[in-house]
C-alpha cells in the first residue's frame, strides 16, 4: 500500500476546488479550453508514464487499490515532479467516471501532433478515422492499431474528442503508445499524395475481397462514422476498395470490428512476407 512517509496532501472535502475542477473536466469544452484531460486507471496511467507523457497532478485513494504496484507508481510520479494528492473514498468516487474505480487518476496536458511531425516511415501503415462519433469505438480502434503495429492513427474531421475519458479508457492507454494526429481531408489528401501512400476503403460495392488484395506495401486504411460510413469524398479518393465477406443477414459490421479485420489482414500479409 502507500508509503506513510511520503509527503502528501490529503483531500477529504467534496467542496475542494481541485475536486470541483476535475468534475468539470468531464465536459469537452472545458478540456479544450484548458488543453488538459483525465487519465484514470492503473494500466492507462502506467502507459502514460512509460511513454513519457507529462502528468501535472495525480489523485489516489488506497481504499480502491486492486494490487500492490500503486506505491511504485506514486514514487515515480513524485520523482517526476507531479503534485500528488491522497483522496478519501467519497472524494475519489466523485472524481472517478468508473463504476469500480481502482483509485488512480491523473491530470495531464493535451498534446496535438501534426502530420508534418511524423517521422519518415519505412513501409507506412496508417489508420484514418473519419468522423467517428463514439469515444468507445475510437479507443477500441486505437487499441487494435497498437496491436497490429500501425505507425500512426489520423483522426480526420473529428466528431468525438480524442481526449474523452472513455476514449482513454477504451484504448487501455494505447492512446500514449501510437502517434495520434488530428487533421482535415485536404491536409490528409495532400500528405498522402506527397508520401505516395495509397488509401484503402471497405465497401460492399466491389467484388475485390480484402484478403485477396495485396496490402503488404504502404497503406492508409480509412474508415467512417458509425451512422454514415465513409463520406463520398473519402471513398471516391481511395485507390483501393475492398469488401469484407458478409455471410449472414447483416450488411455491415461495427466500425471498430471492420477496422480491426483490415488492420490485422495487413499485419498477416506482412508477417507472411517475413516468414517466406
Amino acid at each position: 500500500m502507500h508509503d506513510p512517509h511520503m509527503s502528501l496532501t490529503e483531500i477529504t472535502s467534496l467542496q475542494n476546488p481541485k475536486i470541483k475542477h476535475l468534475v468539470k473536466l468531464r465536459k469537452r469544452r472545458v478540456r479544450e479550453d484548458e488543453q488538459v484531460f483525465l487519465i484514470e486507471g492503473y494500466r492507462e496511467c502506467l502507459r502514460a508514464l512509460e511513454a513519457g507523457w507529462p502528468i501535472e497532478e495525480f489523485f489516489f485513494c488506497p481504499d480502491c487499490f486492486l494490487g500492490e504496484n500503486e506505491t511504485e507508481m506514486l514514487e515515480i510520479l513524485k520523482e517526476r515532479g507531479a503534485d500528488v494528492f491522497q483522496c478519501s473514498l467519497p472524494v475519489f468516487q466523485k472524481i472517478s467516471y468508473r463504476d469500480r474505480p481502482d483509485g488512480l487518476l491523473a491530470l495531464a496536458p493535451q498534446h496535438h501532433l501534426q502530420l508534418g511531425e511524423l517521422a519518415e516511415l519505412d513501409n507506412p501503415f496508417l489508420l484514418i478515422l473519419v468522423g467517428i462519433e463514439k469515444p468507445g469505438n475510437l479507443g477500441t480502434m486505437l487499441r487494435s492499431a497498437d496491436g497490429a503495429g500501425v505507425d500512426a492513427v489520423i483522426v480526420a474531421d473529428p466528431v468525438t474528442d480524442v481526449f474523452n475519458p472513455n476514449t482513454v479508457r477504451a484504448s487501455v492507454g494505447t492512446l500514449f503508445t501510437v502517434p495520434v494526429l488530428e487533421s482535415s481531408y485536404d491536409e490528409v489528401d495532400e500528405w498522402l499524395q506527397d508520401q505516395g501512400i495509397p488509401m484503402l476503403a471497405a465497401t460492399p460495392h466491389t467484388d475485390r475481397l480484402h484478403n485477396k488484395t495485396d496490402l503488404s506495401g504502404p497503406v492508409a486504411i480509412a474508415v467512417g462514422s458509425e451512422m454514415l460510413g465513409l463520406p463520398d469524398q473519402w471513398m471516391d479518393r481511395a485507390e483501393m476498395k475492398v469488401a469484407l465477406p458478409m455471410c449472414g443477414a447483416a450488411d455491415s459490421l461495427n466500425v471498430s470490428t471492420a477496422a480491426g479485420i483490415l488492420m490485422y489482414e495487413v499485419l498477416r500479409q506482412r508477417m507472411s512476407e517475413d516468414l517466406s
